[in-house]
């Protein structure tokens, strides 16, 4: 440390609030508020004080709103021994001691009034965060899990719902659907997208095929998804082997359906199939070469007309043993009345 330097420390530490001040910010992050809490002093005598230890690079500021929280930054070797010298000064160790002291009841009393905040709403939380921050983080929170070299394969891509949901997480998703005109509204979805995160020209791909001979080579993919799309389909054994051979040997398939059920109104919107249970995709899975791993029933949404969901887990058969392939798979479901 230059003379300089050490004649300026020497002049900041010199002040006993400057002092004080400091100890309080070794030991908690505070704001300026707490700080003039803490010790009693106007909230203008103190902010003079901290403006001095942050230009004298003492001090980190952290702005939350309107507020500013202050912290003691990592301290050099000659600074840390300068301040253990004067903190170690017996004419101040009453005076910091009392104010360590009231710091502890103040930070009690911060966490305290979170808490009581919490357990006030806890009944009505979802509510309230749902208004504050709504839904769309809960899809792009779970893609995030994926691995950023993973490739997605969306077969039944349909408008790019889905598409426009994985593409900022993953280096490749492609979009499989023989609808153009549902393939030209993914082009126009995904062209929309924010600006902070849009796919990369190379990053998404949408193919127009049958879901029963998509042009890919096989291997190609880590996941494929058939979301809501196989009970449109007159052969579901088909595009479940066509998305097999697609898989890679450590890859997965999730299925999203519909759980059987009896109301046949719905043929008018192309359903072939009155959903699935679990033991007749388990079957549909294994005509494919492929196991049913893990099946979880979807409580009803109360804002949905139609019948309750499943997702569905599937694995290429030859990563998994026939016997767990053959053995009742998790979850149950009961036909709807």
């Amino acid at each position: 440390m230059s003379s300089r330097a050490l004649s300026r420390d020497l002049e900041l530490l010199s002040d006993p609030v400057r002092v004080r001040l400091v100890a309080l910010l070794e030991a908690e992050e505070l704001s300026v508020g707490e700080l003039a809490r803490i010790l009693a002093l106007p909230q203008p005598t103190i902010s003079r004080q901290l403006k001095a230890l942050i230009q004298g690079e003492w001090l980190s500021r952290r702005t939350v709103g309107t507020a500013a929280y202050l912290r003691l930054v990592p301290l050099s070797d000659p600074r840390h021994a300068l301040w253990q010298l004067v903190r170690q000064d017996p004419a101040l160790a009453p005076e910091l001691a009392a104010d360590l002291e009231r710091m502890a009841l103040i930070v009690a009393e911060r966490h305290a009034d979170a808490s009581t905040f919490f357990s006030r709403v806890a009944a009505g939380w979802d509510t309230l965060r749902d208004q504050l921050f709504g839904r769309r983080f809960l899809a792009p929170t779970l893609a995030a899990l994926l691995p950023r070299d993973a490739i997605v394969v969306d077969l039944g891509a349909g408008t790019g719902h889905l598409i426009a949901q994985l593409a900022p997480f993953v280096d490749q998703v492609i979009g499989v659907d023989r609808e153009p005109s549902m393939l030209a509204i993914a082009r126009q979805r995904l062209a929309e997208l924010p600006a902070a995160t849009p796919p990369a020209a190379d990053q998404v791909t949408l193919i127009e095929a049958p879901l029963e001979q998509v042009p890919l080579a096989d291997a190609s993919a880590d996941l494929a998804l058939l979301v809501l799309v196989l009970h449109h389909l007159p052969d579901p054994v088909a595009a479940l082997a066509e998305a097999r051979r697609l898989l890679r040997p450590t890859g997965r398939l999730v299925v999203v359906d519909m759980q059987p059920h009896e109301t046949t109104a719905w043929r008018t919107f192309g359903h072939l199939h009155q959903g699935f249970s679990p033991e007749t995709l388990a079957a549909l899975a294994a005509d494919a070469a492929l196991a049913l791993t893990r099946l979880v029933p979807l409580a009803p949404d109360p804002d949905a007309q139609g019948p309750p969901l499943f997702v569905a887990t599937l694995t290429p058969l030859a990563a998994a043993s026939r016997a767990s392939a053959q053995k009742k798979p998790t979850g149950t479901l009961r036909r709807s009345k």
